[in-house]
């Protein structure tokens, strides 16, 4: 998620797997919740935002424990409403440039994922 200024939406985990690494907002579905209300609910949780889904940006399966593989789906979204605070599972969260992106410890194969989807910021 990019704001007005084309700064990229980050949180630093607060929690494994990632601890104290940087990525996007994100999380596990509930039960029978579809994957872009899970998206919505995550933001909200961790950012503090309200947002809506303009479009799916892509798809991707990461490893995570044994035995466990993770398919993540990400979507293109804007702010609705609500104040930038960490919440949930987040020990920080902030509005980056692309400067400041780079000089962020990150997840393994974010960066390459957002240049892959068009979606660094500027």
């Amino acid at each position: 998620m990019l704001d007005g200024a084309r700064r990229l939406l980050v949180v630093r985990r607060a929690h494994d797997p990632g601890r104290g690494l940087w990525t996007v907002p994100g999380g596990r579905c509930l039960d029978g919740e579809s994957t872009r209300d899970a998206c919505i609910r995550e933001v909200r949780e961790e950012t503090g935002l309200d947002v809506v889904i303009s479009r799916e940006l892509g798809r991707v399966s990461r490893a995570g424990p044994p035995g466990v593989v993770y398919d993540i789906v990400d979507y293109e979204c804007s702010v609705a409403a609500g104040a930038l605070q960490a919440g949930d599972d987040a020990a920080e969260v902030r509005w980056v440039s692309r400067a400041e992106l780079d000089t962020l410890p990150m997840i393994e194969q974010l960066r390459d994922y957002l240049v892959a989807h068009d979606v660094l910021p500027d």
